[in-house]
């Protein structure tokens, strides 16, 4: 399995951006494809992005389509989400996520092999 580190979490007002990082080591990311999670307080865990091997696909959750961003850096293994337009509603923990030979298009958490340990990112009012 690769192992994965977030970054960039933080608070942030209304309106601001946050870049997330999605650091893998142990395996190169080439071979999977990526994705980013949130799970809010109470709430079950839910896909927000993803993107495939060669970045050139990507799938959103409809209420950050136009806002949040997925991309990645093979050459660097490291995947990432710019969160513009943030709202109070983005608030969650933020996982990043890797499936070895899966789709971008699988949105389902049982779908992806390795997770890391989430950054937490919180939107005030």
């Amino acid at each position: 399995q690769v192992q994965l580190v977030e970054s960039g979490g933080g608070l942030v007002q209304a309106g601001g951006s946050l870049r997330l990082s999605c650091v893998a080591s142990g395996r190169t990311i080439s071979a999977y494809a990526m994705g980013w999670f949130r799970q809010a307080p109470g709430k079950e865990r839910e896909f927000v992005a993803s993107i495939n091997r060669h970045g050139d696909s990507t799938n959103y959750l409809d209420p950050v389509k136009g806002r949040f961003t997925i991309s990645r850096d093979n050459a660097k293994n490291t995947a990432y989400l710019q969160m513009n337009s943030l709202k109070p509603e983005d608030t969650a923990v933020y996982y990043c996520a890797a499936s070895l030979g899966g789709s971008y298009l699988q949105t389902s958490v049982t779908k992806y092999d390795s997770w890391g340990r989430g950054t937490q990112v919180t939107v005030s009012s």
